[in-house]
C-alpha cells in the first residue's frame, strides 16, 4: 500500500472502487402502491453493476467532488453571453413552497389556481418588459424558444397564403443555435455580413431582404456585446420586405428597464429565464426559454398559455397554436424563481441590473484595452469581447490564457466566439460582481500578459493546482470516456 503525503488517496477513489459486498447506503421503503407486472423478459436484465457502499462513503465521495467544482457560488464566472450571475437564494426557497413544489401538472385547474395565477402574472411581466404581449412559457430552453418562435413565424406567413417565404436571414455573428433552429423549422439560412464596426451591414441586408424572407434573426445586443445603432432602419427594411424580425433574447440582461424590444420593431423574441431572471444554468438544466410575440402573432403561440376567465385561471390553447413543444407547460420551478426575482426587484431594480452590468463590462474593457485588442473599440453593453491576437503573436493563445485563469480561481470566459473575432475572449461580468472582484480579474489578466514574456511555460502548462490539469481536448472530444469500466 502506498501512502502519499499531502493527498487523500481515499477521497480520490471512484465510488465503484470503494465497493464492498454487503454494504448499503439506503434501504428502499416498503411500497405503498400495488405491485405491477414487469415488462417482457427481453427488456429486463439482472446484471446491473452498482457499487455497494455505506452512506458515509456516498456522502464523503460527492462532498469531495462538489469541492472540486467551479460554480457561481464559489468563483467568478465571466462566461460571456451566458450570464452566469448570482441569483438570490430566497428565489429557490420560494419556488420550494409546498403550494408550488408539491403539485402535479395534471391536477384540475381549480386545484392549482395560485400556480396558474403565477404563470399568468409572469406572462404579463415578460410582455411588459419586452413590449411583446403574447407570451408562452412552454419552451424549456433558449434554443427551444427560438424554434417555437420560428414556427410561429412560419404559421403566420402560411395563414396569409405567403408560403413562399422560406428564408431566414442570420448575421455572421449569431449564436450557433440561430441557424440551427431556423434549419429545424424548415427554413433556408442566408447569412448577412457584419461591417468593420461590428454592426449589421445594412446595404448587404437590403440586398438579401425580398419576397422570400420569412424572418430576420438578430441578437441584440449582439454577440460582440454591442447595441445595434441601425436597429430601426433594419426592422423597417425587413418589414418593408414583408418579413418578421426575431430577436434572440439571450442578452436581455443588458436591456432590462432600458429598452423594450417591441418598441424597436421586433415581432418575436425569446428570453432565457434561467440566465436573466434567476437560476444559474449549466449541468443539463433545468432551463426555460419563453417566447414573446406581437399581438397579431399571439394566436399561433405554442400551447398552453395561462389565461384568466370568468371561471378563474386556466391553461388554454391559442386559436391557431403551433401545438405542444414539450410534455406540459414549461419549467414551472424556473418560472416561479423568475417571478420572485422580477417582483422583488420591480422596474427600478431591473433597470439597475442592466445599468450595473453595462458599467462593469465597460470598466473591464477600459482597463484591459492597452494589453488586449478589442473586437470593437467603442462602448459595449453587458459584455466585452477581447482578442488575444497580440498575445498569440508572442506565443500564447486564447485557450492558454483561459487555462491560466483557472489557477487564480477564475472560470474561463467564453473562448473563440463569436467566430468573426480571431482569438476571441468574451467576458461578461454581470451586475452581481463587486468592483474588488473586477479589479482582481483585471490584475490577473494583466499579469498573464506579463507572464508571456517572463514565464511562458507557466501559461502553456496551466492549470497547475486543480484536480484535473491540462487535458488533450481533441481526444477528449473525439473519444470521450462516458462510463466507468472495471477494465480501465
Amino acid at each position: 500500500m502506498t501512502i502519499t503525503t499531502g493527498a487523500n488517496e481515499i477521497d480520490r477513489r471512484l465510488l465503484m472502487d470503494r465497493s464492498m459486498a454487503g454494504r448499503k447506503a439506503f434501504t428502499v421503503p416498503i411500497s405503498d402502491v400495488p405491485d405491477q407486472d414487469l415488462p417482457n423478459d427481453e427488456l429486463l436484465r439482472d446484471d446491473l453493476e452498482l457499487p455497494e457502499v455505506s452512506q458515509l462513503e456516498v456522502i464523503r465521495y460527492f462532498s469531495v467532488l462538489s469541492q472540486r467544482n467551479f460554480s457561481i457560488d464559489t468563483n467568478f464566472y465571466p462566461l460571456g453571453s451566458c450570464t452566469m450571475k448570482y441569483n438570490p437564494k430566497i428565489n429557490d426557497e420560494l419556488a420550494s413552497l409546498p403550494g408550488l413544489a408539491d403539485i402535479h401538472p395534471l391536477q384540475p385547474d381549480e386545484t392549482v389556481q395560485g400556480a396558474l395565477r403565477l404563470l399568468k402574472d409572469l406572462q404579463d411581466c415578460l410582455g411588459e418588459i419586452t413590449a411583446l404581449p403574447g407570451v408562452s412559457l412552454a419552451p424549456l430552453a433558449g434554443a427551444q424558444g427560438e424554434y417555437a418562435g420560428l414556427l410561429v413565424a412560419r404559421a403566420y406567413h402560411d395563414s396569409r397564403g405567403d408560403s413562399a417565404r422560406t428564408v431566414a436571414i442570420v448575421p455572421d455573428s449569431a449564436h450557433g443555435t440561430n441557424p440551427a433552429s431556423a434549419a429545424m423549422a424548415g427554413l433556408d439560412v442566408v447569412t448577412v455580413r457584419s461591417n468593420e464596426h461590428g454592426n449589421i451591414d445594412v446595404q448587404n441586408l437590403r440586398e438579401l431582404a425580398n419576397e422570400n424572407t420569412a424572418v430576420f434573426m438578430l441578437t441584440i445586443p449582439s454577440t460582440l456585446g454591442l447595441f445595434e445603432p441601425n436597429i430601426l432602419e433594419i426592422t423597417k427594411i425587413i418589414h418593408d420586405a414583408g418579413g418578421l424580425v426575431y430577436a434572440d433574447g439571450a442578452n436581455l440582461n443588458a436591456l432590462l428597464g432600458l429598452v423594450k424590444l417591441g418598441d424597436l420593431g421586433v415581432d418575436i423574441c425569446h428570453s432565457n429565464l434561467h440566465k436573466t431572471f434567476s437560476t444559474p444554468h449549466g449541468g443539463g438544466g433545468p432551463g426555460s426559454g419563453p417566447v414573446m410575440v406581437a399581438e397579431e402573432l399571439s394566436e399561433f403561440l405554442p400551447k398552453p398559455v395561462a389565461e384568466l376567465t370568468d371561471d378563474g385561471y386556466v391553461l388554454a390553447t391559442p386559436k391557431n397554436s403551433i401545438g405542444s413543444i414539450n410534455g406540459f407547460h414549461g419549467s414551472f420551478s424556473i418560472a416561479a424563481r423568475a417571478y420572485a426575482y422580477i417582483k422583488a426587484l420591480g422596474i427600478e431594480g431591473l433597470q439597475s441590473v442592466s445599468e450595473n452590468a453595462i458599467i462593469g463590462a465597460n470598466y473591464i474593457q477600459a482597463k484591459l484595452k492597452d494589453k488586449y485588442n478589442l473586437a470593437a473599440d467603442r462602448y459595449c453593453m453587458h459584455e466585452t469581447v477581447l482578442s488575444a491576437t497580440r498575445q498569440k503573436k508572442r506565443g500564447v493563445g486564447g485557450l492558454d490564457i483561459a487555462k491560466r485563469l483557472l489557477d487564480f480561481g477564475i472560470h474561463a470566459p467564453t473562448m473563440y466566439f463569436p467566430l468573426i473575432v480571431d482569438e476571441a475572449l468574451m467576458i461578461e461580468p454581470t451586475e452581481s460582481e463587486s468592483k474588488e472582484t473586477l479589479d482582481h480579474f483585471i490584475a490577473v489578466m494583466r499579469q498573464i500578459d506579463d507572464e508571456i514574456d517572463s514565464s511562458p511555460e507557466l501559461i502553456h502548462e496551466a492549470p497547475h493546482d486543480l484536480p484535473v490539469t491540462r487535458l488533450d481536448e481533441a481526444t477528449a472530444a473525439r473519444k470521450p470516456i462516458l462510463r466507468w469500466s472495471a477494465d480501465e
